[in-house]
């Protein structure tokens, strides 16, 4: 992708292994064209990821903490969601989001993003704070804390590596996401980067350059967030594993 989005006028075919006259212009256009969709996905993105938190983390505490009768059902059930096809909850979000009003706006394309992440961060999360040790949140009721005092100031600290990971993922999930940006979407108000890439290829493109530099500028985001959130992501997902 780097090696075509630098080479100015040229086609797939005629593409050789390095640029032989590099050059940004590309890149020019991918932002020029495309820059307010890679806007839309880092809103979409972040708000995806703020709304699965919010919801991921009380969620999982609740499951992991409180014994709640049916919570291995629960947890079993969460996994299986993510087994259903993309397209058969895309068709059925897009009837109730007609009726809402949802259907061409940010919110609606946040909740439907968040949906993706949410399962695994449930589980996640939930794997993560059953190591916690339970007398940490007794000491903390003890000193006078309320259950939800002592879950936002020391759970959710002590969870740190595993809500960034939850998170990223979340992030991740979202950023990428082209089947409800496809099918809750029917105008270009709310058009992020993997719908925007979609359409500019079209069917008689041209021009593969300035499509190589929009992948490119879609791809460095993700690259970045792993690279530096490795650490976290490597402590969250084994942090649960053993007690």
């Amino acid at each position: 992708m780097l090696n075509t989005a630098l080479q100015p006028d040229t086609g797939l075919a005629g593409t050789g292994w390095f640029p032989a006259d590099p050059g940004a212009e590309n890149f020019g256009t991918a932002l020029r064209t495309q820059g307010g969709s890679l806007l839309t996905s880092f809103a979409v993105a972040l708000g995806a990821v703020a709304v699965c938190l919010l919801l991921a983390a009380p969620a999982a505490y609740g499951l992991a903490r409180f014994g709640l009768r049916g919570g291995r059902a629960i947890v079993f059930g969460t996994l299986i969601t993510q087994m259903v096809p993309g397209i058969v909850v895309a068709n059925a979000l897009y009837s109730a989001y007609a009726e809402l009003g949802l259907v061409n706006t940010y919110p609606g394309l946040i909740l439907a993003d968040a949906s993706l992440g949410l399962p695994f961060a449930i589980v996640l999360l939930r794997a993560f704070m059953v190591s916690i040790p339970g007398e940490v949140v007794e000491a903390a009721l003890v000193d006078g804390a309320n259950r939800f005092t002592a879950f936002v100031r020391v759970v959710l600290p002590m969870s740190r590596n595993a809500l960034i990971t939850a998170g990223l993922f979340t992030f991740l999930f979202a950023w990428s996401d082209f089947m409800f940006a496809l099918t809750l979407n029917t105008t270009d108000d709310v058009r992020p980067i993997t719908l925007g890439i979609y359409q500019f290829v079209g069917a008689h493109v041209t021009d593969w350059g300035a499509v190589m530099a929009t992948a490119v500028l879609s791809a460095v985001p993700a690259a970045v967030l792993l690279v530096v959130a490795q650490k976290h992501i490597a402590a969250g997902v084994t942090g649960g594993s053993v007690k």
